[in-house]
C-alpha cells in the first residue's frame, strides 16, 4: 500500500475568501515566525577556541548550474603546527550558512563532567580537526558535496607526509561526504581517505511530522511576512536539502497524494547516489546512531493529540503524533476561514521510533505560545535503522522501525561497523558511548 496523505476541506466557500484587513494583523501575530525546524546549535558549556587556519572554499563541481561555497576551520592536533593527520567533519541539516562556533561548541561539549569533549580528545590524540561548513546548508546535497571535495583536495595539498584522511560528518554532513567520496572514486580521483564516518546521518531518510510540515506552510501563508531578503516559515521544509533528506515530504498545506515519492529531488538524489556506487568503496565505513539499537522506542505514543490550539478570530491548529499505518488515520488539521483535516495511509509511527530525536512539536508549540506534555517534546528525527544504513528500499521502507539494529547481520547494512547509543538521544549529540567507540575505531 502506498504511503500517502489526504487533506479534506469542510464548509469551504465556493470562492476563496480572505480575512478582513482589520483582522490580518491579529492572526499574523499569533502564528509562528521565522524558519521552522532550524533552531541554532544549543548553548553549551564548551569553551570555543578560534581556528588555527580558515579556508574559504568553492565547490569542485557545480550542480544545477552554480557551485556551492563553504568554510573550513582547521584546528591542529597537539604538538602540530601544520597538517599531519587530517580529520574532516562536515556540518549537517539546518537553514542558512553554518554557524562555525556553534558547531564547534556542540561537537566539543564534554560528555563526561570534567573531561575533554570529542574535538579536544581528537586533537590530544594527534588528529588535526577540520570542521567543514557550508554557505547554504539547505541547498542540494550534490552541490555541497562539491565543497566537501574541495576541502578534501585542500587537506591533501597542505598535509605534511602521506597520512590518509578521515572524512565524514554529522547529520546530513555524513550524506554530503558519502556522496563526495563515492563520486571522486567513480571519477578515479584519489581522495586519500582511509576512514569514512557518519554521526546520526539519515542514510535512508529522516522524519519531520507531516502535520507540522503542513503547519509551516499554513504559517507562511497566513502569518507575518518576513522582511525582504529574509526567509519565511516554510523555507527549510521547501528547500532542496529537505526534499532530498526527508522520507515523507509534502509540498503545500493542502497537498493530497504520495508522500514517500512526493519530491522528484529525493528520487534524483537516490539515483545519483546509485550512479556513483551508493557508498565509497575504499575507506572503512563507520556509523554512529543517536538512537538505541535494541528496538526500544522513545515512549511517544502513536496517534496521540499533542496540542489543539485556538488562536484569535477562530484560527485553529491541531496536531497528533503519527499513527502506525492504517488507512485514513487522522493526524490533525487547521482552520482560518474553513477547516482542513489531514489523514495518512500506510505511514509508520515514526515519532515514537528508536532513533535520534528532535524537539519538532515543542518548537512549533512554543511559537504558538502553548505548552505540551513533556512526553511529546522529543520525537524521532533519524530512525536508528536509517542511521546504521540498514539495507532496504529507502522509498518503500519495508523494514520495521523497531528492528533491533544491534542484531543485524553484516550483509543487512551498508557500513563496515556501527554503534548505537544507549538511549534515544538528541540527534547528533556526542555521548560517551558514541565517542568512546569512535575513538577506539580511529586507533585501530
Amino acid at each position: 500500500m502506498e504511503a500517502r496523505i489526504d487533506v479534506k476541506v469542510g464548509n469551504k466557500p465556493s470562492q476563496d475568501e480572505t480575512l478582513p484587513e482589520s483582522q490580518i494583523a491579529q492572526v499574523e501575530a499569533a502564528l509562528p515566525t521565522g524558519v521552522l525546524f532550524s533552531p541554532p546549535y544549543p548553548n553549551t558549556t564548551a569553551a570555543h577556541r578560534p581556528p588555527d587556519l580558515e579556508w574559504e572554499l568553492i565547490g569542485a563541481w557545480s550542480y544545477q548550474g552554480l557551485p556551492a561555497t563553504g568554510t573550513a576551520h582547521v584546528y591542529f592536533g597537539q604538538g602540530h603546527s601544520e597538517l599531519r593527520r587530517p580529520l574532516i567533519l562536515a556540518d549537517g541539516f539546518r537553514y542558512g550558512p553554518s554557524d562555525m562556533p556553534g558547531l564547534y561548541d556542540y561537537l566539543n561539549t564534554p560528555y563526561t563532567e570534567g573531561q575533554p569533549g570529542l574535538l579536544d580528545e581528537l586533537r590530544q590524540r594527534g588528529h588535526d580537526v577540520i570542521l567543514l561548513g557550508f554557505g547554504e546548508r539547505h541547498t542540494y546535497i550534490q552541490a555541497n558535496a562539491g565543497v566537501a571535495a574541495s576541502c578534501i583536495f585542500r587537506a591533501i595539498a597542505e598535509s605534511v607526509g602521506d597520512e590518509d584522511l578521515t572524512v565524514g560528518g554529522i547529520s546530513m554532513g555524513g550524506l554530503i561526504t558519502r556522496y563526495a567520496l563515492a563520486r571522486l572514486e567513480r571519477n578515479r580521483m584519489d581522495h586519500r581517505t582511509a576512514r569514512y564516518f557518519s554521526l546520526d546521518s539519515p542514510h535512508n531518510g529522516a522524519w519531520v511530522p507531516l502535520i507540522l510540515q503542513q503547519l509551516a506552510y499554513f504559517s507562511e501563508k497566513y502569518g507575518k511576512k518576513p522582511e525582504p531578503g529574509q526567509p519565511s516559515q516554510a523555507d527549510l521544509i521547501k528547500s532542496p536539502a529537505a526534499q532530498q533528506l526527508l522520507w515523507a515530504w509534502v509540498p503545500s498545506e493542502d497537498y493530497s497524494g504520495p508522500v514517500a515519492t512526493a519530491s522528484p529531488l529525493r528520487a534524483q538524489f537516490l539515483e545519483d547516489l546509485r550512479a556513483v556506487g551508493w557508498f565509497p568503496m575504499r575507506p572503512i565505513k563507520l556509523g554512529m546512531a543517536s538512537g538505541r539499537g535494541d528496538g526500544t522506542g522513545n515512549g511517544v505514543p502513536a496517534g496521540a493529540q499533542v496540542f489543539d490550539w485556538n488562536g484569535p478570530l477562530g484560527v485553529q491548529a491541531t496536531a497528533l503524533t503519527q499513527p502506525d499505518g492504517g488507512v485514513d488515520q487522522y493526524i490533525g488539521g487547521k482552520k482560518i476561514l474553513w477547516r482542513a483535516n489531514s489523514t495518512t495511509t500506510a505511514v509508520p509511527a515514526h515519532d515514537g521510533a528508536p532513533g535520534g530525536t528532535l524537539d519538532s512539536f515543542k518548537l512549533v508549540a512554543e511559537e504558538l505560545g502553548i505548552e505540551i506534555d513533556p512526553v511529546f517534546e522529543n520525537t524521532c528525527f533519524v530512525p536508528t535503522i536509517s542511521a546504521v544504513a540498514a539495507s532496504f528500499d529507502p522509498v518503500a521502507w519495508p523494514m520495521d522501525l523497531t528492528t533491533r539494529a544491534n542484531d543485524l547481520d553484516p550483509d543487512q547494512y551498508d557500513l563496515d561497523a556501527f554503534v548505537c547509543d544507549e538511549t534515544n538521544s538528541p540527534h547528533g549529540l556526542v555521548t560517551e558511548p558514541l565517542a568512546t567507540w569512535f575513538l577506539n575505531q580511529l586507533g585501530k
